[in-house]
């Protein structure tokens, strides 16, 4: 009934940046909290509780592994201390963003891999252990990232992220399907001229997929960024979808199908040339129109990373603030009920 959460401390640990991993009680008090890392500058992108009790984190590694940054994949007990860590990397800057837990309880990971000066989408699957069964490359001749993985219910996988690459424009939402090996199934492309970039993904009761990022191809700031939230069927066809924006710039990361059919989202809104950015909280119904917004912030940066609908029909949210805390950003956990 707790939360575990994960980012990068530069207060504290070994080196420049650490991995930081928390681990609070249900009203939001730290139980104990874990850093990993070296010298170097070592981040934290993607946690999610494991069979065992225990907790997977994703991130990169630039103090250990091949090249200039590695894919760091580390599994924790239940206190959050280390059984074993794997990097994944080429000469080049490779980072991990989104891992989950598979059926037969080994890893699924995507991620970035820098490939003659370009960048292409990185999936990698790995046993129970963290070591490599397969992987799979996805590009073009230009800049592709991958940014969110699921398993599907037909045992393969989903991925977002964008590229520069194929679409219509200078980036573009990338949504990818493949087979339980990591083998192309089908992709689809969504996008126009601006800049189009896909942060989440997840697979809907109905077996389509809800997608988010942000988008100044469409909207009504189309000089700055909008939230772009997107459905479709599980074939990637659109069903429809939906931006929102408060006449500023507007970011989105995280989204997730509540209990009710409807869809929770969070990100950031900053408004024109202010100089303050605050979270952005916004709940839909089941066709992504809206049925309530909140923002959280004070007068420095602030934003939202991760959202999560809870038992209680509460909302967690997780981000940071400049705006609070003991100085420079602190990492920032809200309980929101609506």
């Amino acid at each position: 009934g707790g939360y575990i959460l994960l980012g990068t401390t530069y207060s504290f640990g070994a080196g420049s940046g650490d991995i930081w991993l928390i681990k609070t009680d249900a009203d939001g008090n730290v139980q104990w909290e874990r850093t990993f890392g070296g010298r170097e500058d070592d981040r934290g992108f993607s946690v999610q509780q494991t069979h065992d009790g225990g907790y997977i984190l994703l991130g990169e590694t630039r103090s250990s592994g091949a090249g200039e940054g590695d894919v760091w994949l580390i599994k924790t007990d239940g206190e959050g201390n280390l059984l074993w860590e794997r990097t994944f990397g080429k000469i080049g800057s490779d980072l991990g963003s989104s891992v989950q837990q598979t059926n037969d309880s080994g890893y699924i990971l995507i991620g970035t891999t820098e490939n003659t000066g370009w960048k292409d989408v990185w999936l990698i699957k790995t046993d129970a252990e963290g070591k490599l069964l397969w992987e799979r490359t996805f590009g073009g001749i230009s800049w592709d990232n991958g940014s969110s993985v699921q398993q599907t219910r037909d045992g393969g996988y989903i991925l977002l992220g964008y590229t520069y690459s194929f679409g219509a424009g200078s980036s573009d939402f990338w949504l990818i399907k493949t087979d339980r090996e990591g083998n192309l199934l089908w992709e689809r492309t969504f996008g126009e001229r601006g800049w189009d970039e896909g942060y989440s993904v997840q697979q809907t009761s109905d077996g389509g997929y809800i997608l988010l990022g942000y988008t100044n191809s469409f909207g009504v700031s189309v000089r700055w960024r909008d939230i772009w939230l997107i459905k479709t069927d599980g074939e990637g066809n659109v069903l429809w979808e939906r931006t929102f924006d408060k006449r500023g710039d507007e970011v989105s990361f995280s989204v997730q199908q509540t209990r009710d059919g409807g869809y929770v989202l969070v990100g950031s809104t900053a408004p024109f040339d202010v100089g303050e950015r605050d979270v952005w909280l916004i709940k839909t119904d089941g066709e992504g129109k809206l049925i309530w917004e909140r923002t959280f912030g004070g007068r420095g940066l602030d934003w939202g990373s991760s959202v999560q609908q809870t038992n209680d029909g509460s909302y967690i949210l997780l981000g940071g603030t400049e705006s609070f805390g003991a100085g420079g950003s602190d990492a920032w956990l809200i309980k929101y009920r609506p």
